[in-house]
């Protein structure tokens, strides 16, 4: 803490989802008696067709407002970037989908602690997804919570949580939009009252609802199994956006479901047919209406026009 009692903030986080936490605590920093001094961040990443090294999202935020940045490719191994960040006589470290997992020798720099931002209704969905774990489970409601770090994963104390309904056509980039700007205000709120010793940490076993975890997304998680019930592959369409979209093949090729809903009735496993309702193919249980399809090299389109470019489509099955 400065002299004039400004408590010290360095905030660790990459990708979009983290970058209204920190323009928020920038912007009521002059307020609310507290400093961002650092901001930490995964290593730029190449992207793109180019593959050209790109900063992250919270980089150009921390950049923009002239703010130092640090950015370890590991926090267990670089002992040099653990003490960098000690020289930086943190009060508190605010965490939002950093990416990478903080030792016991990081989360004990801060005098105050280590505090996070989840997208989730703790306990439920401990990990690196739990949006689209959410959205695959068919839940109605998400949430954020902020929490107060320890050495397991997602398991500290909470300190404030608030709810976000999942609407039908909710997919993981749109509830991650509102949950980021949700858990920025609740930030906020929360750091005030924590100065003030006004919020009190409560363990999650205390909370409503029971622990889950959920697993780092991998590419073959979009792969589309047709085998399963239609309801589970629309799931997947909407928890696989942006990344790695709900995917199968045709004619060897990576074909992308963007949007799709359910509809009644049986079709062979994976078979694709024409219906007054549009194009169609079937599952385990049920058939799943096509509405926007992306082709491999081409970009997403109505399922309609692709039939136009494509007739041979129908009457072909997908592999399970």
């Amino acid at each position: 803490m400065t002299s004039n009692g400004i408590v010290r903030i360095v905030f660790m986080g990459t990708p979009e989802f983290a970058t209204p936490s920190l323009r928020t605590l920038l912007a009521a920093s002059p307020s609310r008696g507290w400093q961002v001094v650092a901001v930490v961040t995964q290593p730029d990443r190449p992207t793109g067709r180019s593959k050209q090294p790109a900063s992250s999202p919270v980089k150009q935020v921390a950049e923009a407002a002239g703010l130092p940045v640090l950015q370890p490719i590991s926090l267990r191994k670089d002992p040099g970037a653990v003490e960098k960040l000690r020289l930086l006589a943190p009060d508190i470290f605010v965490v939002a989908a950093y990416g990478l997992i903080l030792p016991k020798n990081v989360l004990e720099i801060p005098t105050f602690g280590c505090i996070n931002v989840h997208a989730s209704l703790l306990p439920a969905y401990r990990g690196a997804s739990p949006i689209a774990a959410a959205l695959l489970d068919g839940r109605q409601e998400t949430g954020v919570t902020i929490m107060l770090m320890d050495e397991g994963m997602d398991t500290g104390p909470a300190l404030r949580q608030a709810t976000q309904p999942i609407h039908a056509d909710d997919t993981t980039t749109s509830i991650s939009a509102r949950l980021a700007e949700q858990g920025a205000a609740l930030l906020v709120e929360t750091l005030a009252g924590w100065r003030r010793g006004e919020v009190a940490p409560i363990d999650q076993s205390l909370l409503p609802g029971e622990s889950s975890t959920c697993h780092l997304i991998q590419k073959e998680d979009g792969r589309i199994d047709w085998t399963q019930p239609a309801v589970t592959i629309e799931r997947m369409t909407r928890a696989y956006t942006p990344w790695p979209t709900a995917y199968t093949f045709w004619k060897g090729e990576p074909f992308r479901i963007i949007d799709a809903s359910v509809l009644a009735g049986a079709e062979t496993p994976g078979r694709v047919a024409h219906t007054p309702d549009g194009v169609v193919v079937g599952t385990g249980a049920g058939r799943l209406l096509l509405r926007t399809v992306q082709p491999a090299g081409k970009r997403a389109m109505d399922a309609r026009s692709f039939l136009n470019g494509a007739p041979d489509f129908v009457g072909s099955t997908l592999p399970t």
